[in-house]
């Protein structure tokens, strides 16, 4: 099945006005569906996104930000994985350090293919970047399409509850990360992991072309910093946003222009970030800043 992917319609301010459902209707349907895909058993019990969403609400998680696949298949395209961004805005804490926002991310879909999965997230306002943090032990939280629906929302709303509990040591890296200065060498390690990431089980002709100090390329003023917070975002942002330039030969010597792609699918786009996540808490610890448990 081949997927294309919708806009994300974050919001890009620290105000985060919530999306209203009208919004997230036009975006992401599939947060709607209330059935099951036809392909799944009767053992497979769709709970809807929008009424777990509606009491993440009521206890002030708000969506900020939508993003749904979308299938050639018509019978799967209102049932397809989407990604829900949310924050809290109601209990009077700031959840935010310089231009960087906490945010709980929410992923479902009701064709068999995903569970209810919830990971901890920062948010770079400056460069609109969507980054998917991994502190300390917690990976993400899954809840299974098993139960009652009441059920499924309050272990989706504890687990939630639980993402936020991590919010200070994920708003720590801004801080503890800027103050570590990386020479050339540690500046290569990042750049060298994200270009083995970013290739990973694909075109090896694209991979020869594109150097990896290419992923330390940096695309505005703010961004020339050699500490770990601002490299980390610079191989981020080239990964995730592509348009990386090379040229590679065919057999004949004749050489062509090629680029890199922007990352779209949801599933890569976790996962990716989620590595690039790890590589620079490990090199945050060997320049002696200690992750936390």
């Amino acid at each position: 099945m081949n997927m294309i992917y919708a806009p994300n319609t974050a919001r890009f301010d620290h105000t985060a006005r919530a999306m209203s459902e009208d919004e997230m209707r036009r975006v992401a349907p599939s947060i709607f569906a209330v059935e099951a895909h036809e392909s799944r058993s009767e053992r497979f019990q769709p709970i809807p996104t929008i009424e777990v969403l509606r009491g993440l609400m009521r206890e002030g998680f708000m969506p900020v930000g939508a993003r749904q696949a979308r299938t050639r298949d018509e019978g799967r395209k209102d049932f397809t994985k989407h990604m829900i961004r949310m924050r809290r805005l109601d209990d009077g804490k700031d959840y935010s350090v310089g231009d960087t926002v906490f945010e709980i991310i929410l992923k479902n879909a009701n064709d068999g293919t995903a569970a209810y999965d919830l990971m901890a997230g920062l948010f770079r306002i400056v460069c609109k970047n969507s980054l998917v943090s991994q502190t300390g032990t917690l990976d993400s939280l899954k809840v299974r399409h098993s139960g009652t629906p009441e059920g499924v929302q309050g272990k989706v709303i504890e687990g939630t509850y639980e993402v936020l509990r991590n919010a200070e040591a994920a708003l720590a890296a801004p801080s503890d990360w800027s103050g570590l200065q990386l020479d050339k060498d540690e500046k290569m390690i990042l750049a060298e992991a994200a270009h083995v990431l970013r290739f990973d089980d694909q075109d090896g002709n694209l991979a020869k072309a594109i150097d990896p100090a290419r992923f330390l390329t940096t695309k505005r003023v703010a961004d020339r910093g050699n500490d770990l917070w601002t490299q980390f975002n610079v191989v981020q942002e080239n990964v995730i946003r592509g348009g990386l330039h090379g040229t590679v030969s065919d057999g004949q010597g004749r050489r062509r222009n090629v680029s890199t792609r922007a990352v779209k699918g949801i599933d890569q786009d976790v996962k990716l970030n989620k590595a690039l996540w790890l590589v620079a808490s490990r090199m945050a610890e060997l320049k002696g800043v200690a992750a936390d448990a």
